[in-house]
């Protein structure tokens, strides 16, 4: 069973929307596939037949676990987050105490994350190393390159 997790509006508009075309489209067209390869004969010795039937497993089994995501999924909302704290949904700036470099991230769940928008999860090395931690407090977080502290300089709504 999956835990509960937080996204924004849109971010679970997503997920909803990328459930839908695997339900709509590509679970059809995986069918067709299968229908075409069991037309051309014996099964036993049919390469195309197995591969649609695994394709098909593949996509029932993503299915299956953008479904449990969905019903375990939360919509937080913006008033109840205490920005004293970083958390999910909060936008934090931060100062690399090593080289003195700052940055921007907002915390978000999971499948909302995305480097190229500054957007990293909750569930990563740095993400839980700054969940809870208030403005002016080091966050010592282990990476695969050794340990960074970083200084977290403010925190407001993502």
């Amino acid at each position: 069973m999956s835990s509960v997790s937080y996204y924004t509006p849109d971010g679970l508009k997503k997920l909803r929307a990328e459930l839908e075309h695997m339900k709509t489209v590509e679970r059809p067209h995986i069918s067709n596939q299968i229908a075409e390869a069991r037309d051309k004969g014996d099964l036993s010795e049919n390469a195309e037949y197995d591969a649609a039937k695994e394709a098909q497993g593949l996509l029932e089994m993503k299915i299956a676990k953008l479904e449990d995501v969905l019903a375990n999924a939360r919509v937080l909302d913006s008033e109840n987050i205490d920005l004293s704290k970083v958390g999910v949904l909060t936008k934090v700036k931060l100062k690399n105490v090593a080289n003195g470099a700052t940055m921007t991230y907002s915390l978000v769940a999971e499948k909302e994350a995305d480097i190229k928008q500054s957007k990293i999860s909750v569930s990563s090395p740095i993400g839980k190393g700054l969940l809870g931690k208030r403005v002016g407090e080091i966050a010592e977080i282990q990476v695969p390159r050794g340990t960074m502290s970083f200084e977290v300089l403010e925190i407001t709504m993502a």
